[in-house]
């Protein structure tokens, strides 16, 4: 620390007497729209990435989650063809492969053994806790949901689960579920479906970003993280954005509640060989429990 008689100044000195400075957050002049559904698996494998995303460059976007309407019920003819589905054992082969590959853990024998017949009830769920409390909430209930399906291989389309994820989350679940299978839960789904083809989404995850004057970029499927920062760099006709640290990995465990070694990784940028050092450094020994499921290590916060 250097005091400079002729700047006046004590500590570092610029290279001007006077800058403009502003230091107002970015205008939201962006809507994010996610398109997803709550039994999507390469939604599941997406989670890290959008993760990242949305810590790093929220505070240029307003986020919205919509429900797509992945299934309905089961029937005699194919539901997805194109990835050989037609009947729900068919979908666990589908499903381990994409939890193979992103590292995000899927079972997908409950599709085997006991099926979900619709993604219609936590899609409603979803919705009725959208509405009654925050984005956030209902964002916190869909990653639970797909936690119970697809690591811990429970049927999120049985009331009973929907219960208990709600109560886990401090909600009053007999009531959240039994309002969701009511006319409004049914009408705030098929509000999301409207808007889901009026963004012209298909398949899912689709994120759209818009800009005032409703033009945009339309990513289909689950894309790096790099992809998304150019989509909201053209939409905000920018060359450069200002991300956001990334926050400590306390902070991130004990707001998410419980991480995949996957998405430790991918939020900051640590290899897989690399991890065990990594949580070392940044949690104390008895803040964390870490548990391993279908060869992959997952963390959970013991404060």
């Amino acid at each position: 620390m250097i005091c400079d008689l002729e700047t006046g100044v004590c500590g570092v000195v610029g290279d001007e007497d006077m800058e403009i400075i502003d230091l107002n957050q970015p205008k939201k002049s962006v809507d994010l729209y996610y398109v997803t559904d709550p039994i999507c698996s390469h939604c599941w494998a997406l989670e890290p990435v959008l993760r990242r995303f949305v810590e790093q460059y929220s505070h240029y976007f307003n986020f919205h989650t919509v429900m797509g309407g992945l299934l309905e019920k089961w029937h005699d003819g194919p539901i997805d063809p194109a990835n050989g589905i037609y009947k729900p054992a068919d979908v666990a082969g589908h499903w381990r492969e994409v939890g193979n590959h992103s590292r995000m853990p899927i079972d997908g024998s409950l599709m085997i053994d006991n099926p979900v017949q619709s993604s219609f009830p936590p899609s409603r769920v979803f919705k009725i806790i959208q509405k009654h409390h925050s984005e956030e909430k209902a964002f916190e209930f869909l990653r639970r949901s797909r936690e119970a399906l697809f690591a811990f291989n429970k049927n999120i389309g049985e009331k009973s689960v929907l219960v208990g994820i709600c109560n886990a989350m401090g909600l009053d679940g007999e009531e959240t579920v039994k309002e969701a299978d009511e006319p409004t839960g049914h009408d705030l789904l098929n509000e999301d479906f409207f808007l889901t083809r009026k963004l012209g989404a298909r398949g899912f995850p689709t994120i759209i970003l818009l800009n005032e004057e409703n033009k945009g970029i339309k990513i289909v499927g689950g894309r790096p993280l790099e992809n998304y920062v150019m989509g909201l760099k053209q939409v905000l006709n920018l060359e450069e954005l200002q991300p956001k640290q990334q926050p400590p990995l306390s902070y991130l465990l004990k707001k998410e509640k419980l991480l995949f070694s996957k998405e430790i990784e991918v939020m900051y940028d640590v290899e897989k060989s690399e991890l065990d050092a990594f949580i070392e450094k940044e949690l104390s020994p008895n803040s964390y429990k870490a548990k391993e499921i279908l060869g992959e290590l997952y963390f959970t916060t013991t404060k």
